[in-house]
């Protein structure tokens, strides 16, 4: 039965997790000529470009989080979806084995990690019959940063900056704008977004979804979505959010909108924001074998274009080495916009490393030190030692609870991950003199590079990407964005692209920025 379709699927989960499909490509190397040379998104984007190179070149997870597995699988009349379903369970296990998924199942009672992938919900699996001999697999890799950015709107309701949005496609465009601007750098900016008119709040975030799976280049069937989709890409990158929400140019390489019928007493817009690591692909397989006979997304035949034709992150000689433990002076010397390099220990503590701490001792000294906010894809060799594969910084807002407290406790000079934090975070780097570093957020590969080696590992009964791993850094660049001065690069540029936001709420407004999409 099928005896290549469990090889096929875990072929289809590696390219996907590895390998950015070409109109993918082809938006990010277009959003890397928009943004001006020198600037702070033209530097982060250096970072991406090299890393989508690196990442198909290893094979490697181009982002650390390889997000919820989501399949769309078609199949004749009569193919046996349950021993399918059982063979993509393998597959997702199997890939997870390999190196190419990071174990991202947790049970969400205990907070267990399976260590597979699986578990009840996870992956999930869409069925659908057609009237074809072939089937069709399709996955899209969505991670936990920009799955937080997604946003259901229930009509008509009042926006920040945008006023009322009615029950109209005029509404449904500003629930659109306010989606992408709340959303800043903490999905991982530029991003892509698909929308969904109407269902129920289940199937509109369905739906929405399942607009991710066109492709950026495409044309809506529907002329009015079409309008839409265009106004939108006319207007939304005139917002600054830019990269990683440093602020620029481009803020989002596509919208794609779909619809669906209703209740008369609901109207509900649901938007699925992706980041830049938009990680989607699909394969049509022999309805006898189950062998790949065709790509989708991709031609296999046709070489990869390469992001980088030069050298990607170039320094300027005007970065700050730092090197852990690090004084308060030479923390206060430190401004917004600053670049730094962190030569030296690090040690990464998420969601669960930063609940235990606000209860318990570090396992580590953490003077000086600087708390990556990174759940790290990691292999064990032979001689029981780790290696890194994937380690970019996850999403930071979700420690604000714990972080200036953690600060003020153990003495941390330096936290770092991306899309900045809150006021609570802010005020604790003015009193204890400590700084926010922004790392790039899924450039897994390129950071991964600039860990020298894993010198130990504590609280593993975490889970590997909750663990607090103790990494030896070389040369591991960031961006000052939150200072020990009271300044947030993050706080500013909400502040000006919501000014810009208001701006928006007639449609009359359009012009400027980049028609990616």
């Amino acid at each position: 039965m099928l005896p290549d379709f469990l090889e096929s699927v875990v072929a289809l989960i590696v390219k996907t997790s590895t390998d950015l499909p070409p109109d993918v490509r082809a938006a990010m190397r277009q959003t890397v000529a928009d943004e001006p040379a020198g600037t702070r998104s033209a530097q982060a984007l250096t970072i991406i470009a090299q890393n989508i190179d690196q990442a198909a070149e290893v094979e490697g997870a181009i982002c650390q989080d390889t997000g919820m597995p989501t399949f769309e699988v078609k199949t004749p009349v009569g193919a046996n979806q349950i021993w399918m379903k059982q063979q993509i369970r393998e597959a997702v296990a199997e890939a997870t084995r390999r190196g190419k998924l990071r174990p991202n199942s947790v049970d969400s009672i205990t907070g267990e990690n399976t260590g597979n992938n699986l578990g009840p919900g996870m992956p999930i699996i869409h069925f659908e019959q057609w009237e074809e001999e072939a089937i069709e697999v399709k996955l899209i890799l969505k991670g936990g940063g920009c799955e937080n950015m997604n946003a259901q709107y229930s009509v008509p309701v009042e926006l920040p900056h945008l006023g009322r949005a009615d029950r109209t496609l005029e509404g449904v465009r500003k629930c659109i704008l306010h989606a992408v601007w709340q959303a800043q750098g903490k999905g991982c900016a530029p991003g892509a977004i698909g929308v969904c008119i109407g269902g129920d709040r289940t199937s509109g975030y369905v739906h929405a979804k399942e607009q991710l799976f066109r492709t950026l280049d495409d044309v809506n069937p529907d002329p009015r979505l079409a309008d839409l989709e265009a106004e939108i890409m006319r207007t939304v990158n005139t917002l600054g959010v830019g990269t990683m929400g440093f602020g620029g140019r481009v803020s989002l390489i596509g919208c794609k909108v779909g619809a669906q019928n209703r209740l008369p007493a609901s109207f509900f817009v649901s938007v699925a924001y992706d980041c830049w690591a938009y990680r989607r692909l699909g394969v049509r397989l022999h309805p006898a074998s189950g062998a790949i006979t065709r790509w989708l997304y991709r031609d296999p035949s046709v070489p990869t274009i390469p992001m980088m034709d030069q050298a990607g992150f170039r320094r300027t000689g005007r970065e700050v080495v730092l090197t852990p433990p690090i004084d308060e002076a030479t923390i206060r010397s430190l401004t917004v916009g600053d670049v730094v390099l962190i030569t030296g220990r690090a040690y990464t503590g998420r969601d669960a490393v930063h609940h235990h701490l606000m209860h318990h001792a570090p396992p580590v000294d953490l003077q000086g030190a600087v708390l990556y906010h990174c759940g790290p894809v990691v292999a064990k060799q032979p001689d029981g030692s780790w290696t890194i594969t994937a380690a970019g910084p996850t999403t930071s807002i979700r420690e604000e609870p714990y972080q200036g407290d953690i600060i003020g406790k153990y003495g941390v000079r330096a936290v770092m991950g991306k899309g900045g934090m809150g006021a609570k975070t802010l005020a604790a780097l003015k009193e204890h003199g400590a700084v926010y570093l922004n790392a790039v957020g899924g450039a897994a590969q390129f950071y991964a590079r600039c860990i020298e080696r894993v010198d130990g590992v504590s609280l593993l009964d975490f889970g590997t990407p909750e663990a607090m791993w103790h990494l030896q850094l070389q040369a591991f660049p960031a961006i000052v964005t939150m200072d020990a001065h009271g300044n947030s690069l993050h706080r500013d540029i909400e502040a000006e692209s919501g000014v810009r936001l208001a701006e928006l709420a007639t449609p009359e407004v359009s012009n400027g920025g980049s028609e990616h999409g």
